[in-house]
């Protein structure tokens, strides 16, 4: 499928598990694909020459969520790369679980900067880009729907927010033909929260089909929204979570 041809993707830490798969997705769809990473360098060089190696073109950009500054520039960098931006998703991500008591005021500070503050600046900077039929996805969790276990409460408070500010945006920016989803995944086997790892047994008896996804199940998805067959879908909570939220 090349129904993506011609256009410009972000993605937000798309140097590994979801993000990556993302961008290899985007690009098997045609588009090409600038990524941001934070550490792992050689990592984000391996994703842009399996790009490259589909005929698109592709560049990795050093950016850290925190620092709104580095956000926008990662969407500068895309539209000088590209001349255009057509798809941004908002992928990048801090995961801080740890009890209550045990939550820094730094935890806090930055779980929000990245998780909340880096998804409406980029979606502020690539929207002055944008025209008719861009794309903004953000990767959610299904932890803003359902919390099973404790020492949740910040990154759960934080992938919530996204759900709010995907309906604003969606009604902000529908008027401009430019749409605006949330895809929630749940249990997804990455480095973050690998399929064998030691509660990995407990977290599968949660979901309706008892495994974990991969990292392509969602990139699938996202792909589809930023696709044309998704034009008439925004505002829109989509989990991809193997019925943990059911």
């Amino acid at each position: 499928m090349n129904d993506m041809i011609g256009s410009a993707a972000l993605v937000t830490g798309g140097s590994r598990g979801i993000g990556a798969a993302v961008a290899l997705r985007l690009a098997e769809r045609g588009a090409d694909v600038a990524l941001t990473y934070q550490r792992g360098a050689d990592r984000a060089a391996e994703v842009v020459e399996r790009i490259e190696g589909m005929g698109r073109r592709a560049v990795a950009v050093r950016a850290d969520g925190a620092d709104p500054e580095q956000v926008r520039n990662a969407v500068e960098r895309t539209v000088a790369a590209f001349g255009r931006i057509d798809v941004l998703v908002n992928n990048a991500a801090s995961f801080v679980v740890a009890p209550l008591d045990e939550l820094s005021l730094a935890d806090v500070d930055r779980t929000l900067a990245v998780n909340v503050r880096a998804p409406l600046v980029a979606a502020q900077a690539a929207a002055r880009h944008m025209t008719d039929g861009g794309r903004i996805i953000s990767v959610g969790s299904n932890v803003a729907t359902y919390v099973p276990f404790p020492g949740f409460s910040l990154y759960s408070m934080s992938k919530s927010a996204l759900v709010g500010m995907t309906k604003a945006l969606a009604r902000e920016l529908g008027g401009r033909g430019i749409t605006v989803n949330l895809v929630s995944p749940g249990p997804t086997n990455t480095e973050m929260n690998p399929a064998d790892g030691p509660m990995a047994e407990t977290i599968r008896g949660y979901t309706a089909l008892g495994r974990y996804a991969e990292p392509v199940d969602v990139a699938s998805v996202v792909a589809h929204l930023a696709g044309p067959d998704a034009r008439y879908v925004t505002g829109a909570q989509v989990a991809v979570d193997g019925g943990f939220t059911s």
